[in-house]
């Protein structure tokens, strides 16, 4: 392992149990995730992972959900996933993401919110970039969840109200975006929206147009992405494509279906041999960063998304200075939920609803455009 200048010292510590270990926070590029390595350097003899863990963690987790933590490749052992009966050695690493404790409440928080459409069954968000939708570990405030808790209190309704699926903190939640993708988002109010929009994207009946600006210029107009995805091997935070009978990480690997359209090639003219396309995304799957992941996998990362390949653009590259970065256009990942089509859950209507492109988005498109050809 590799220490960063800017990460804090070992934490060496030992217990009566004769394990001593090294803790090392890891610095990680999603939702503020707490990532820990954790390097065992004297083992308990017949010392099992999960047992270790649930006394590391507190009661705060649960045994059986400590278990599934682990078997769905959250912890890993030497860049391996193993099971929760995996007995730890001397010498082991030991990495993970820290589930963090639940706060009891979910406090309100003024922050704003873009309500594009609004009725007792249902509620669509224009989400702006930089905000996680639901509180977990890492970030249990500064969430939407935290915003609509503060929206339904200014008008006499309690967030506890909302709708849940048995996870108290992700009321009326029926899918996500990611922290920095902008775009519509839809939040059930009662308990026929919940069940129904649940079951309307469990059977893929919800269509979703998203419009990002990727890296390099797509050869074919339109395509669709068929490629399984799993868990990143060795990056915890990330996800890859995988082949379904793939080696290491079979078990956690599923479909996913992209379709993209293009809507524009953008060369610039100049010093600069940058060149950008703007596409419409249209996921037939729900991946955790499916389109991310896809778009990267094909050689054209979306701009700004730094976990997945993308760089920012900056006004001093597009005039041929590559060694500066000055003027950004945008620095957060170029991914917008443009619209959402769906089955209104009482009236069985059908709708469709849409948010405009945000201002980083329109204003980056308008300067590659004077600098295109």
């Amino acid at each position: 392992m590799t220490d960063s200048l800017d990460t804090p010292e070992p934490d060496v510590k030992s217990n009566s149990n004769s394990m001593e270990v090294v803790e090392r926070p890891v610095a990680s590029e999603e939702d503020g995730l707490e990532h820990l390595q954790i390097e065992v350097r004297r083992a308990r003899e017949n010392r099992r992972l999960d047992r270790y863990l649930s006394v590391r963690l507190g009661a705060d987790t649960s045994r059986t959900a400590l278990q599934r933590y682990i078997r769905e490749g959250n912890v890993t052992v030497n860049n391996l996933i193993v099971k929760p009966s995996y007995i730890i050695r001397t010498g082991d690493v030991i990495d993970m993401m820290l589930p963090g404790v639940k706060p009891r409440e979910i406090p309100a928080e003024d922050i704003p919110l873009d309500i594009v459409y609004e009725d007792a069954d249902l509620i669509a968000i224009d989400k702006q970039a930089n905000l996680i939708v639901h509180p977990a570990r890492g970030n249990w405030t500064g969430t939407l969840v935290n915003a609509l808790a503060h929206y339904f209190k200014t008008n006499w309704r309690d967030i506890k109200e909302l709708p849940t699926s048995g996870q108290a903190f992700r009321p009326g939640i029926v899918h996500r975006l990611d922290r920095d993708t902008t775009g519509i988002l839809l939040v059930a109010k009662s308990e026929l929206a919940l069940w129904r929009l649940g079951w309307q994207f469990e059977h893929r009946k919800i269509q979703k147009t998203y419009i990002a600006i990727c890296h390099g210029l797509f050869k074919l107009d339109e395509d669709i992405i068929d490629s399984p995805i799993g868990k990143h091997p060795k990056i915890r935070e990330k996800y890859a494509v995988h082949r379904l009978t793939g080696k290491p990480y079979p078990s956690t690997t599923k479909s996913a279906v992209t379709r993209y359209k293009v809507l524009q090639r953008i060369r610039p003219a100049g010093p600069s041999n940058a060149s950008f396309t703007l596409v419409e995304l249209y996921p037939k799957t729900g991946r955790t960063h499916q389109l991310r992941v896809h778009t990267s996998w094909i050689g054209h990362p979306i701009v700004g998304d730094k976990m997945y390949g993308g760089g920012p653009i900056y006004r001093s590259q597009l005039e041929g200075h590559a060694d500066r970065a000055e003027g950004p256009l945008i620095t957060r990942q170029a991914l917008h939920a443009r619209t959402i089509e769906f089955t209104h859950p009482r009236t069985n209507k059908p709708m469709k609803l849409q948010a405009p492109w945000p201002d980083d988005f329109t204003q980056t498109l308008e300067v590659l455009q004077t600098f295109g050809r």
